[in-house]
């Protein structure tokens, strides 16, 4: 079921993102408001996602895969980025998304062999202070186009 929710999360925000692109003619471009905005909402969906991933019970190899998947999607979006301030705050949202990855094997666990709650916690903080900061990349955003 949750994958269901997620790919219906893609395919609506590929619908919008596509809408977006395709406007010309007698239509008003995509403002840089709305671009930002529509983009702060899917790394929004991977940070959340990331954040559950970690949260949830599941063997390192399994965390690392659905993480993976989420700094895949973030890669996609950076690739997108034509204001290097967006593009740079998606990298960090990539980078801290690759190192908690990596340090899933290290965290520290309890007696039943479970991730530590604080270790878990520490590591959702980062993710979500990375994305965070494309909230800031997006305020000083001038052009009016994109993002």
């Amino acid at each position: 079921m949750r994958g269901t929710k997620t790919t219906a999360v893609l395919v609506l925000a590929g619908a919008l993102l596509l809408t977006g692109c395709a406007s010309g003619g007698g239509a008003s471009p995509t403002t840089a408001a709305d671009s930002c905005a529509t983009l702060q909402s899917e790394v929004r969906d991977i940070s959340n996602g990331a954040q559950n991933t970690l949260a949830a019970a599941g063997t390192p190899s399994e965390i690392q895969a659905k993480l993976d998947d989420y700094s895949a999607r973030v890669v996609a979006l950076e690739e997108k980025a034509d204001n290097p301030d967006v593009a740079d705050a998606l990298a960090r949202v990539d980078e801290k998304i690759a190192e908690v990855s990596a340090a899933v094997e290290t965290l520290p666990t309890d007696a039943d062999g479970a991730i530590d709650g604080d270790a878990i916690a520490e590591q959702q903080a980062g993710i979500q202070e990375a994305a965070d900061k494309l909230k800031t990349a997006c305020a000083g955003k001038t052009d009016s186009t994109g993002y």
